[in-house]
């Protein structure tokens, strides 16, 4: 990794001792990992973004949050510490990054944290959750293990459980190539550098289309909000419920 710029250095110092929170930020090297800068700043307020967005599509379609007694972060670390004064649920994560997951561990300690694979399943029970979030989780990954955890999610899901991602939608189509637009547009889906699944190389690239007819099965579209993942900016942002049966 390059070395951090020095003044992002010094400004991440000063930062440490200011967080209301009380809670530590990761070493800029995890930053990096999960939020594509190791800048702690840009770390944190994409994280109280993307928790402000959870909170909104929940009030937006009549959900209270205290309703819910178990939440997974899929794919944790910057979101996860939002929910420190939350007191009316269990909060789990879970990441298959270990250095990732163990951070989160043994620095967020209101959260039970878990490492999983890159490819389903979990350990966790049927039925345990009543929201599973995935911010920025299928963006990078091929379709065939989009798939494997779309299945894995709804098997955690209670009954009318929620599961809310987000993809890289219409507004990407200035990143795509003449062919991969033409798969796009036509309701595909595109996904690059399969063999780094997992990482910011890989990216995928969901039309409206395919996440209704495809991505969705075994779910009920509530929200579709376009470019509405705060936190995650130009995201597009699905809430989804588990289909009884």
């Amino acid at each position: 990794m390059v070395g951090l710029d020095p003044r992002v250095a010094t400004r991440n110092s000063r930062l440490q001792g200011q967080l209301s929170d009380g809670l530590p930020v990761p070493p800029a090297r995890l930053m990096m990992k999960v939020a594509g800068s190791g800048d702690s700043a840009v770390y944190l307020e994409g994280g109280k973004l993307a928790a402000a967005t959870i909170r909104k599509v929940l009030v937006d379609n009549r959900v209270p949050l205290p309703t819910l007694r178990r939440i997974l972060d899929f794919g944790c670390g910057r979101v996860l510490r939002q929910w420190k004064d939350l007191t009316t649920a269990e909060i789990h994560g879970t990441d298959y990054n270990p250095e990732l997951a163990g951070w989160c561990a043994r620095n967020l300690p209101f959260a039970t944290v878990q490492t999983n694979t890159l490819a389903p399943p979990t350990k966790y029970p049927d039925g345990h959750f009543d929201l599973i979030y995935a911010l920025s989780v299928l963006t990078h990954l091929p379709e065939t293990e989009q798939a494997g955890w779309m299945t894995e999610f709804r098997r955690l899901l209670a009954p009318g459980g929620l599961l809310l991602v987000t993809t890289h939608g219409q507004s990407y189509l200035g990143r795509l190539s003449d062919p991969e637009r033409e798969r796009f547009l036509q309701g595909k889906l595109v996904v690059r550098f399969v063999e780094s699944a997992g990482t910011n190389l890989c990216n995928a690239y969901h039309a409206e289309a395919y996440v209704r007819q495809y991505l969705a099965r075994g779910f009920e579209v509530i929200n579709f909000v376009v470019e509405g993942a705060r936190g995650n900016p130009r995201q597009d942002l699905w809430l989804l419920q588990r289909i009884a049966g």
